[in-house]
C-alpha cells in the first residue's frame, strides 16, 4: 500500500525540529513564529475568498443557506463559527449551519472514524434538506476527506454553491467545488497536526466568510453589531450603549426603550424620530431590515 506523500501538513518543519530540546520560552517563540506565516497565507486568498462570498451572498439574499461541513477539527471550527452568528447578528440558526461527522458527540469527543464515508456527507446535507439554492463550504485541511468530498459532490450535483477550503493546494477536494480556497500555511509546527497553522487559517476564512455575509447583508451599522440580541447582563449593556451611541440618549432612555423594543435598531429608531415601536419596526421593515437606511430620513422612508 502507498502513503500519501504530498500532504503539506505531514512535512517535517525545518523550524521546529529540535522543539523538544529547547527551553520553555524557545519553545513558545518557535510556535508564535509560525503562527505568523498563517495571517500572510490568508492574505494572497483575499481574491478568492472574495469571489467565494460575493456567490454566497447572491444565494442567501434569495433565501438560500449558509452550509459548513467538516469532520475533526475542521468540523468543530464549523460548528464553531455557525454557533456565533446568531447572538453576533442576530440571525437564525438556520440560516448558516455549521455540520461535524459524527455529530454533536464529535465536538467534545474524537470520532475521526466518521470521516471516512463519501456518502455520509452527503446523507447529512440531505437531513437538513439541503438545496441548490444553498451555498456549501467544505472544510478539510488534507483537502482528502471522503465526507467533506461527499457532500462537495452533493452540492454540486444539485447546482449549489461550492467552497472548497483547505491547506492542501494539490487537493482532491478541489476538483468537486467551483470556489478553491488553499492557504498555503507549511507544515506544522508539529507534524501532522492539523489543529494548529491548519486549523488557524480555517479559522480566520471562515470568519470572513460569514462575517463578511453579514456586513454585506446590512447586519451591522458602521462596526457596530446592531442586530445583537440583548439575551444576557453584558449584550443588554452593550445593546444600551449602541443605542446610545446612534441615537444621541443618555443611559436611562436607550435601557427603557430597550425594554419595550427588545432590539436595538427599534430602539434607535423609536428615539431618533419621536415615533412608537410599531413605526420604528415599519421604517426598518420598509428598509428590508437594514438600520443605514430606515436610519434615513427621506421623504421615501415616511
Amino acid at each position: 500500500m502507498s502513503l500519501p506523500t504530498d500532504l503539506p501538513s505531514e512535512r517535517p518543519n525545518p523550524a521546529s525540529e529540535r522543539i523538544d530540546a529547547v527551553s520553555t520560552e524557545e519553545l513558545l517563540t518557535i510556535i508564535n513564529a509560525e503562527d505568523a506565516l498563517v495571517a500572510k497565507a490568508v492574505e494572497q486568498e483575499v481574491p478568492r475568498i472574495a469571489r467565494a462570498l460575493d456567490a454566497i451572498e447572491e444565494r442567501y439574499r434569495k433565501g438560500g443557506r449558509l452550509f459548513c461541513l467538516g469532520a475533526g477539527t475542521s468540523g468543530r471550527l464549523g460548528v464553531l463559527d455557525a454557533s456565533e452568528i446568531p447572538p453576533t447578528f442576530g440571525e437564525s440558526p438556520e440560516r448558516i449551519v455549521g455540520i461535524i461527522a459524527g455529530g454533536a458527540p464529535a465536538l467534545v469527543r474524537s470520532a475521526e472514524g466518521m470521516e471516512d464515508s463519501e456518502e455520509t456527507g452527503a446523507a447529512d446535507l440531505r437531513a437538513h434538506q439541503f438545496s441548490a439554492a444553498d451555498s456549501l463550504v467544505g472544510v478539510a485541511a488534507s483537502g482528502r476527506t471522503p465526507y467533506v468530498i461527499g457532500g462537495l459532490r452533493y452540492a454540486r450535483d444539485l447546482g449549489a454553491v461550492t467552497v472548497a477550503l483547505t491547506t492542501n493546494p494539490n487537493a482532491a477536494m478541489l476538483a468537486h467545488a467551483e470556489f478553491p480556497i488553499t492557504p498555503g500555511v507549511g507544515p506544522e509546527v508539529i507534524a501532522g497536526s492539523t489543529r494548529m497553522k491548519s486549523g488557524t487559517a480555517q479559522k480566520l476564512v471562515l470568519n470572513m466568510l460569514s462575517t463578511g455575509l453579514m456586513v454585506r447583508m446590512g447586519r451591522v451599522l458602521g462596526n457596530r453589531m446592531v442586530n445583537v440580541r440583548p439575551s444576557n447582563e453584558k449584550l443588554r449593556i452593550r445593546a444600551q450603549r449602541l443605542i446610545m451611541e446612534i441615537a444621541e440618549c443618555d443611559a436611562d432612555q436607550a435601557a427603557k426603550t430597550l425594554s419595550e423594543a427588545d432590539d436595538v435598531r427599534l430602539a434607535a429608531l423609536m428615539i431618533r424620530f419621536g415615533c412608537d415601536l410599531a413605526e420604528a419596526r415599519r421604517r426598518l421593515d420598509q428598509a428590508d431590515g437594514v438600520l443605514r437606511r430606515a436610519l434615513d430620513d427621506s421623504p421615501e422612508m415616511k
